[in-house]
């Protein structure tokens, strides 16, 4: 039981900093946050994502091209232009590093504003970090594990962000409903997004791309948004004012 409440803490834990801090902050910048309190975050990011570290600045820009480009040839993913979800995948880290790395020339449109920590990127990016990581996970499988099946999840914690990535990127654009017409192939993934903390209303948020909440129906919770409701309440960040559309 230790080993499934680890993998669940690290799966919501870096989930959660994912949708708050590299989606809606990083690239919508839907709420705003002091320096000090920027930069704890990305501390915590590190912490809870670990081995498969995301980079806001990397994660901000090539996430506003996906709004740019959607389901075009200049889309960082999209099943409408990749032969599986390998190839995505394997294209969209390729496209994340060149951004990161600075080795492409990127549209200044895409760059405005999104947060950077050159000096800590480059550390919780690096090959030690992702192996220090990778060892403690190790470690603590050795120490806790009480089944063989156990075993089964430890490479999940390795590949945590990307997995994240392959459920909203591949299956937020083939299946689920929609709640909005568009040029694109979004969807809304489920009804009550247990799984991804709201990052699963896909199609909301292609329509409503810079709104805080991704929910529209009743049923539609946000579990991020709501904890963005909280911090918003205690003065932690501040919410931008939105004009609620349905």
């Amino acid at each position: 039981m230790t080993i499934v409440i680890f993998v669940l803490v690290l799966w919501y834990g870096g989930l959660f900093f994912q949708s708050f801090f590299l989606h809606r902050y990083a690239a919508h910048q839907v709420f705003i946050m002091s320096k000090t309190m920027e930069r704890i975050t990305f501390i915590l990011t590190w912490i809870f994502q670990g081995s498969s570290y995301l980079s806001a600045y990397g994660y901000g820009i090539m996430h506003r091209m996906h709004h740019a480009y959607t389901d075009t040839d200049k889309d960082p993913h999209s099943p409408s232009y990749d032969a599986n979800v390998f190839a995505m995948m394997w294209k969209t880290k390729t496209i994340y590093q060149d951004i990161n790395k600075q080795r492409i020339d990127v549209d200044p449109r895409f760059t405005k504003n999104v947060p950077q920590w050159k000096t800590f990127d480059a550390f919780a990016s690096s090959r030690f970090s992702r192996l220090l990581w990778i060892s403690l996970y190790v470690l603590f499988f050795v120490f806790f594990t009480t089944a063989w099946w156990q075993w089964l999840l430890l490479p999940i914690t390795f590949l945590m962000a990307p997995i994240h990535g392959v459920i909203i990127n591949w299956f937020g654009h083939i299946y689920g409903y929609v709640n909005y017409k568009m040029n694109n192939t979004s969807k809304n993934l489920f009804r009550f997004d247990f799984l991804m903390m709201g990052e699963g209303y896909h199609n909301n948020h292609h329509k409503f791309a810079n709104r805080a909440n991704f929910g529209v129906k009743w049923y539609e919770i946000d579990l991020t948004y709501m904890i963005i409701k909280v911090l918003n309440y205690f003065g932690i960040i501040q919410l931008k004012h939105q004009t609620v559309k349905k």
